[in-house]
């Protein structure tokens, strides 16, 4: 696509080192995280520069390093509550029961769980 512009999300990963030792006691050797960018442009190349430039500012207080990988994902349509605007396929020989703990859940993300979290403001 040239020309048109269209949204793409693109995730960054980086390197946080900011709470080792605001943490207290034993910590991770390292910390990573991914953040998922949206960008409006005209091509997806286009789109990897910005999230790239972008990471980098992101990076400023050298308490945090971009790792430099950043993948994107051409939206289908505008965002708007409930689009989709990240998707990763990868092939695998581990069944679902082993595949979340191995890639998503090993235990050490820092995460809510959905049934921890707070009721909607609307229910």
């Amino acid at each position: 696509m040239t020309g048109e512009s269209q949204w793409f999300a693109v995730r960054c990963i980086f390197e946080l080192d900011s709470f080792y030792g605001a943490r207290g006691g034993a910590t991770p050797e390292h910390l990573y995280e991914e953040r998922v960018t949206l960008w409006q442009t005209t091509s997806i190349h286009a789109a990897l520069e910005l999230a790239e430039e972008e990471a980098h500012t992101y990076c400023a207080d050298e308490t945090t390093g971009y790792l430099g990988l950043a993948q994107a994902f051409a939206l289908f349509d505008p965002p708007e509550s409930g689009a989709e605007v990240f998707s990763l396929m990868r092939e695998s020989a581990l069944p679902p029961e082993e595949y979340l703990p191995h890639h998503f859940d090993t235990g050490t993300e820092r995460t809510q769980h959905s049934d921890d979290a707070d009721p909607p403001a609307d229910s």
